[in-house]
């Protein structure tokens, strides 16, 4: 049997966890936000939200995945320079009808979705 390089065990592995990020993400409601470390938290990887992070930044190409829907751990729109103008992040919460103010969610922990309470950990 034939061991597979590492690079190609790494690679599939953040496949699979950038998979697993955007199946989250697109379960979070019109109206609320999760952030980065609830995702990384409800995937069993607790100390990943960097890593959850960089799944967003590769999903802004994905039509399904609602990535204005995921922020910080204040409600703070961290990721909005990747969305290609300074407040299409902003507009597209708006449009989900999420109220921001100065890069903040307005009513951060009312609108907040735990994926680990609303999917059952």
């Amino acid at each position: 049997m034939k061991k597979r390089s590492t690079q190609t065990s790494t690679s599939k592995k953040e496949h699979s966890f950038f998979e697993n990020v955007w199946d989250v993400v697109r379960q979070v409601p019109k109206g609320r936000v999760t952030t980065y470390g609830a995702i990384a938290k409800y995937l069993g990887s607790g100390m990943s939200a960097r890593m959850v992070g960089w799944a967003m930044n590769a999903a802004h190409v994905l039509p399904d995945v609602p990535a204005q829907r995921v922020v910080n751990r204040i409600g703070m729109l961290s990721g909005k320079m990747h969305f290609g103008t300074p407040t299409r992040m902003e507009e597209l919460l708006q449009k989900d009808g999420v109220a921001v103010k100065e890069d903040v969610v307005v009513d951060f922990a009312q609108r907040f979705w735990d994926p680990a309470i609303e999917l059952g950990l």
